[in-house]
């Protein structure tokens, strides 16, 4: 409704009476860039008849443009603007609420202490990890691993970087007593190097489109691509559902749409190959009980599981002759089920969806320690060790010589005898994570093939059948060797030797350290250890 004409003259009166602002208040009060953008849609004032004097189109204009020419007052808040067709705070613009729900995981270690965990939902096998290296100020060489354990009927099964580690949790049933596990594991990517070690050629043949001899390299690019693959084949034993379990070798073909198996000997005709079992809906896991609970034939078996199963009915249970047949089909299976994100994972191991990968945890090493460098102060002037090979030689012959010190210190009365040499030199290599006091031969294996069977993966253990003498366990072409350590005493002198006195060493962990630069009558060098780590 329209005001009163005298309202309207006495508003116009004040109007006309009030003084027009100075050029620094006009500053003061320029409008912001977002309220400039929405002053057109405002209707422009119809001043009444007897309101006063008019200002002239000139006159305006050059209001107008002296306001404009003022400089706009920077908007502290970009993120609160918006179109003039809406409204200044606008649903859309403001940040969205991510519900990522966090929940606690248990992870065990191979001395059975655990650790719990907050994490949110959707955090990855590779984010634990790398938390978990945080917290416990390891070094991150890209081996360490975290395992999916089924206690009750003895699998386990390495749980890929990528994959989420609540949705595996969430396939558990209650009752069973299944664990998360975190330790090393040198195989995870070691086909991604060494790719002859794990597809023989007499388990690997072309497919028909493929013609030619090619070599180890292109056989993984033939796995990773979607057009061709490579086609692994041999002898298999499966287990038969039934009453009455039992075992039938089988010859198997993997290809890419799933695994199958021959009713007729060898053939690999399609009239006489069914179907066995297929990856997407499943898991692969290696068994880790062997003949004592599901009876094979040999200690080399695997199996799959189906994601939303839980008994042991479900399981399709196979068994290899050996351990190179064993790590050449899961390993082809890997490939054939993961394909580009396994490669992915082994070129960026860092790469996730969220939570600790952002970290981009480095390696647990000082700035310091990158600084410095070999010196030479045995002449008259110091000199820098530029040679590597050089620098090498000294640190370990200044290593030796400062443990034969201390061995000496450890002795109050006088020079020690062959007995508090032998007993202190005991003492120093106990200390060693390679070093695992009385364990058994088949806990020595059973830690080496948990930790990968990679060439040069070691540890030293107490000799069963001789108390004085020591055994050093290691990997080698994907089968496990002993070597026993004697001690030998010369002159009043213990020495331990592995090649009948040939090359001595005063203490073990010389030893130890000799091998890992010298391959010596080994087959090969000592390069990784195993280690009982506790969370």
């Amino acid at each position: 409704m329209a005001a009163p004409l005298p309202d309207l003259q006495r508003s116009a009166g004040r109007a006309a009476e009030t003084p027009a602002p100075s050029q620094e208040s006009s500053r003061d009060l320029a409008p912001s860039p977002w309220l400039a953008q929405r002053a057109p849609l405002i209707p422009p004032a119809v001043p009444h008849p007897q309101a006063g004097p008019r200002l002239g189109p000139d006159r305006i204009k050059k209001k107008e443009l002296g306001v404009l020419a003022i400089p706009s007052i920077p908007n502290p808040f970009p993120e609160l603007c918006c179109s003039p067709f809406s409204s200044v705070l606008s649903a859309s613009l403001l940040p969205k609420a991510t519900s990522r729900k966090k929940q606690v995981i248990k992870v065990y270690s191979e001395d059975d202490t655990s650790r719990a965990l907050e994490v949110p939902s959707d955090v990855t096998a590779r984010d634990v990890c790398q938390l978990l290296i945080l917290k416990n100020h390891y070094i991150d060489d890209h081996s360490w691993t975290l395992f999916e354990h089924l206690s009750r009927i003895g699998l386990e099964r390495i749980i890929e970087d990528h994959e989420l580690v609540i949705e595996v949790q969430s396939n558990w049933g209650i009752e069973e007593e299944n664990r998360l596990y975190f330790r090393k594991n040198y195989a995870k990517y070691e086909f991604f190097k060494h790719p002859v070690n794990y597809f023989p050629e007499h388990m690997v043949s072309l497919s028909s489109e493929t013609s030619g001899v090619i070599g180890h390299t292109q056989i993984l690019q033939m796995f990773l691509s979607s057009s061709t693959y490579p086609e692994i084949h041999g002898y298999l034993h499966a287990k038969e559902q039934g009453k009455k379990a039992s075992w039938k070798k089988l010859y198997f073909l993997l290809r890419r749409s799933g695994l199958y198996f021959s009713t007729k000997g060898a053939s690999k005709e399609p009239r006489h190959l069914q179907f066995f079992s297929e990856f997407s809906s499943s898991d692969m896991y290696m068994s880790l009980a062997g003949k004592k609970m599901s009876g094979t034939p040999a200690n080399y078996g695997f199996c799959f599981k189906p994601n939303k199963a839980g008994g042991a009915r479900d399981l399709k249970q196979l068994c290899a002759d050996d351990e190179q047949s064993r790590t050449c089909w899961m390993t082809a299976i890997r490939l054939l089920k993961y394909g580009m994100q396994l490669y992915q994972n082994y070129m960026q191991p860092y790469q996730g969806r969220g939570g600790c990968s952002s970290l981009n945890i480095s390696p647990m090493r000082s700035i310091s320690e990158n600084s410095l460098v070999a010196m030479d102060f045995s002449g008259h002037r110091s000199r820098v060790i530029e040679n590597p090979t050089e620098a090498l030689s000294v640190a370990v012959e200044e290593g030796l010589a400062w443990r034969r010190k201390g061995c000496l210190r450890l002795n109050t009365h006088g020079s020690p005898t062959t007995s508090q040499s032998a007993t202190s030199s005991v003492a120093i290599h106990r200390t060693q994570l390679w070093f695992h006091h009385k364990i058994s031969r088949d806990e020595a294996q059973r830690l080496i093939l948990q930790q990968g069977l990679v060439d040069g993966v070691f540890l030293v253990r107490d000799s069963q059948s001789n108390p004085k003498t020591f055994v050093l366990s290691m990997s080698h072409g994907l089968k496990i060797k002993h070597f026993q350590i004697v001690p030998l005493e010369d002159d009043g002198k213990l020495f331990y030797t592995l090649d009948d006195g040939h090359t001595r060493f005063t203490d073990i962990i010389q030893l130890v350290e000799f091998y890992q630069l010298n391959k010596g009558v080994l087959p090969c060098k000592l390069k990784h250890y195993c280690a009982r780590i506790a969370l």
